[in-house]
């Protein structure tokens, strides 16, 4: 029996959001000066860092590919993170973690345009803040961003959201409590082509369901995409506007100089 209501008689979730709502979204770039590009997202009371170091030698020069970058990733969790996993302390050496880290891994591999870094290592760290379920799809939407701060060239943009299904009623972007009732789908998606990088299952699901699911993944990671664009390019016009500040405090004090 589920620890909480799902839908309440007016359709609404314990949150308060419609079925088909997203989380409230918020996204900063640049949050780690030492990383060569990083970004934080947060999706309701789930925030995620991420940093990207690279592309750089790689750290062991045996394992690396002649004609393309290799993808390291990893993911750990901040001592004072809540809720991620009945309030255990996790390591980077955590079960959970070391596969959160590899669907990460899996999802950007093709999408990353590597063949440009040849013999070069791409090292993402995720740092988890706080968790109330959708840790992998706010961490990917967060990786995405870091790599964009980074420069690094890609097919597209990668937007992720979780989708569940209570009784024949699909539920976007689950908060923990969900998650844990639920059976989960976590889709990561292209938005521009509509191509899925990432479809996660860990509990059984009726194939009837599962296509109109994947469906409506896809249109949400429209909709993040278009958060994420509006952070880049606030991000960017921030940037102009400090660089053109720049150069006219250059111009008068040269003028001053040369007076």
């Amino acid at each position: 029996m589920s620890r909480i209501e799902i839908l309440n008689l007016a359709g609404l979730r314990h949150d308060n959001r419609r079925p088909y709502e997203l989380r409230s979204f918020a996204s900063t770039l640049s949050t780690h000066p030492a990383a060569d590009g990083s970004a934080t997202v947060t999706q309701g009371l789930t925030s995620v860092q991420a940093s990207v170091f690279g592309p750089r030698e790689p750290k062991q020069k045996a394992g690396a590919a002649h004609d393309r970058a290799s993808l390291v990733v990893e993911v750990g969790v901040v001592p004072w993170a809540q809720g991620v996993g009945q309030g255990s302390r996790r390591s980077r050496g955590d079960k959970r973690l070391l596969e959160i880290g590899a669907a990460i891994r899996q999802t950007f591999e093709p999408v990353i345009l590597s063949h440009l870094y040849p013999r070069s290592e791409i090292a993402v760290q995720v740092q988890v803040l706080t968790a109330d379920g959708g840790i992998l799809p706010t961490a990917i939407n967060a990786v995405t961003l870091a790599l964009i701060d980074a420069g690094i060239a890609m097919l597209d943009y990668v937007a992720a959201v979780s989708v569940g299904l209570h009784l024949t009623q699909a539920l976007l972007d689950l908060s923990a409590p969900e998650e844990s009732d639920l059976p989960t789908l976590v889709v990561g998606a292209l938005p521009t082509s509509g191509k899925v990088t990432l479809a996660q299952m860990e509990t059984r699901l009726h194939v009837d369901r599962f296509e109109d699911m994947l469906k409506l993944g896809v249109d949400a990671c429209s909709v993040l995409k278009a958060e994420m664009e509006a952070t880049v390019k606030a991000n960017t016009k921030s940037v102009v506007e400090r660089m053109a500040i720049g150069s006219r405090v250059g111009i008068v004090g040269g003028g001053d100089q040369l007076v």
